[in-house]
């Protein structure tokens, strides 16, 4: 099962890689650099120079020579990685002509729990959209920003008093509106200082949320360590790591209580299956991360499927602005993929990820690029959001 072409594919606002064979069998994958994906294609061209003329079904050889070569690494990298793992996994699916998660062990579950997107620059919005996905059978909601989804080209600035007095009555307002059938995955997107997330989340307890995602920024493990150790509530974070050591030493700091690791960024789902023993060795669970395509999500299902310590997973619904959504991003890019029914999504059965690109979506699906930008705070500093 030869390697014969290994060619990066810029497709809507996402970045692919199509993996070919000798045999005729071919694989796709995703990378999860999602803001630099220029970076992360240029390392998907480089690693198919040493793919090509090997053998495809050597998924851990090549994995390790990939990671350790050369002895750089960071999202780019880690997101050519991933992709390219995820497209031979596909690839030695097909072969077989099983699922992936067969190859990962079996199925512990046919169907994963679904936690749907929510966002809005106004509490109202974040309400009125999580009503209409409750009356459509979601259980969960996440990226929930008490903070609100605001125009990211306004100038910023509230007392500290007044910023977590808003946020901590959205968080209650949302647990009154959606009452205790739901779960509330509360998103704060590193926006936060230490003091800060420690004040708003010991506040936040009665809500009773089902984690507090990135309160700080996560490459502070220290930071979050120490925030998790002061504050009630359970802390989840992973999705900017780019490796399995972060995430062990963050667990070593008893830091996190919800693993988020990134299938399309943290290394594929060779890494992702190791970063998920590392949490059931300390009694933390995983909720894979997943604001990408279909083919992100097919990729997460598959690991989902097979490991023990899975509790919920990221669905980016599609058109958050739109009355009634609750269709996947890009979900006409694929076929094979299930749709939710009752806040479940059933795994895909097919070979390989279970999914497939429709035929020409390079054409149908016409490249965005993303900009570099940042909110501006009113004192013109720049803040996360």
């Amino acid at each position: 099962m030869i390697i014969t072409k290994v060619v990066p594919l810029f497709i809507d606002r996402f970045l692919f890689v199509r993996i070919e064979t000798d045999k005729g069998i071919s694989g796709i994958g995703e990378s999860g650099a999602w803001g630099h994906l220029e970076a992360s294609a240029a390392a998907i061209s480089k690693f198919g120079d040493y793919l090509l003329g090997k053998d495809a079904r050597q998924i851990e050889h090549h994995w390790q020579v990939m990671c350790r070569a050369h002895h750089f690494t960071g999202a780019a990298i880690s997101g050519a990685i991933s992709a390219i793992d995820i497209a031979l996994w596909d690839i030695k699916g097909k072969v077989h002509g099983v699922p992936i998660y067969e190859l990962l062990g079996g199925a512990v579950r046919s169907k994963a729990r679904l936690y749907a997107h929510v966002k809005g620059k106004t509490i109202g919005k974040l309400i009125d959209l999580a009503s209409n996905l409750q009356e459509r059978g979601f259980t969960a909601f996440g990226h929930l920003n008490p903070f609100l989804d605001e125009d990211i080209n306004e100038a910023y600035f509230k007392p500290h008093a007044r910023k977590m007095k808003d946020a901590i009555d959205n968080v209650f307002k949302l647990r009154e509106a959606l009452g205790h059938e739901a779960d509330l995955c509360i998103e704060l997107h590193r926006r936060l200082t230490a003091a800060e997330a420690v004040t708003f989340a010991r506040a936040i307890e009665p809500a009773l949320p089902m984690f507090v995602e990135d309160p700080v920024p996560p490459e502070g493990i220290d930071t979050m360590a120490l925030v998790a150790d002061r504050v009630p509530v359970p802390i989840a974070t992973g999705e900017r790591f780019t490796d399995m050591h972060q995430f062990q030493m963050l667990l070593a700091r008893r830091g996190v209580h919800f693993l988020r690791p990134c299938i399309c960024l943290c290394g594929g789902i060779t890494a992702g299956r190791k970063i998920a023993a590392l949490a059931e060795a300390t009694d933390a669970q995983i909720v894979p991360h997943n604001p990408l395509s279909p083919v992100s999500l097919a990729a997460c299902l598959q690991l989902d499927a097979a490991v023990g310590n899975f509790a919920i997973q990221e669905y980016p619904v599609a058109n958050p602005e739109a009355e009634g959504y609750s269709q996947l991003r890009a979900h006409s890019m694929v076929t094979g993929l299930p749709e939710p029914v009752g806040g479940f999504i059933d795994i895909p059965g097919g070979p390989g990820l279970g999914i497939q690109l429709v035929e020409d979506a390079e054409k149908k699906y016409p490249r965005k690029t993303r900009a570099i930008h940042m909110r501006p705070h009113f004192d013109g500093s720049v803040i996360d959001q």
